[in-house]
């Protein structure tokens, strides 16, 4: 058993080849997967604090995006985008966060105004908050994503990045392959559950056998307990 572990393990790290080295295809996946966790678990514990603040309940509730595992891939895609656009170039960090400012507020309005275009669900309205942009964002939400732009591109990402490299070649060429297939399927899985459930609320017949598989296995029952944050019924203020 021990002579066969010491064969895997030669095996992954015999290759001294760099893994995902510089700002590359396989390193921002990594950066969108590893924000994607980070993501779905601040919504979390961010929930669980206004929760007990409110009223001294402990309430831990999913904040995931995708059906299975803790995957918001909201927040991966925004952390992928800004290091992609951001981290090439050493700019300075006004630069930065001016930059991260506009990006933020355009990347949530995007992602919101997409959300209830194509499933006709909200996960936020803002509609009532100061400085609001059509109630998909606000302007100081949009200064926190420039502040948070500066942290990742100028702190967070050259460690994130260090590490990634740090992984054997072979090895981070397996995690990726794995990662790559059961997050592509996950999403697409969920994201086009979601669609159907749109268009079941509107009385639209299955148009496939697939529609037929989603009404029966993931009706909207299941999306609302699978997104407990989401409204399936958009409020008025979100145009």
């Amino acid at each position: 058993m021990k002579e066969s572990w010491l064969k895997v393990k030669q095996y992954f790290t015999q290759d001294t080849t760099t893994f995902a080295a510089g700002i590359s295809g396989k390193k921002l996946f990594l950066v969108f997967v590893i924000f994607s966790i980070f993501g779905a678990y601040y919504e979390q514990i961010l929930n669980l604090v206004k929760c007990y603040l409110a009223d001294g309940t402990i309430f831990w509730e999913s904040r995931a995006g995708v059906f299975y595992g803790p995957f918001s891939p909201i927040y991966g895609m925004g952390a992928l985008i800004m290091v992609a656009l951001f981290a090439r170039r050493d700019r300075p960090w006004y630069q930065v966060f001016f930059y991260g400012f506009l990006f933020g507020g355009i990347f949530e309005y995007a992602i919101s105004f997409l959300q209830e275009t194509f499933t006709g669900t909200t996960s936020w309205d803002y509609s009532d908050h100061f400085l609001n942009i059509g109630g998909r964002t606000t302007i100081p939400f949009m200064i926190a994503w420039g502040a948070m732009t500066v942290i990742l591109i100028k702190v967070i990402y050259p460690v994130i990045s260090k590490a990634i490299e740090s992984i054997p070649n072979r090895l981070g060429n397996v995690l990726f392959v794995i990662l790559f297939i059961f997050l592509s399927i996950n999403m697409f899985v969920s994201w086009t559950a979601l669609i159907r459930g749109a268009m079941r609320r509107q009385d639209m017949p299955p148009l496939t056998p697939v529609g037929h598989f989603y009404d029966r296995v993931f009706p909207d029952s299941y999306l609302q307990k699978q997104f407990p944050n989401m409204n399936f019924e958009p409020e008025k203020g979100v145009k």
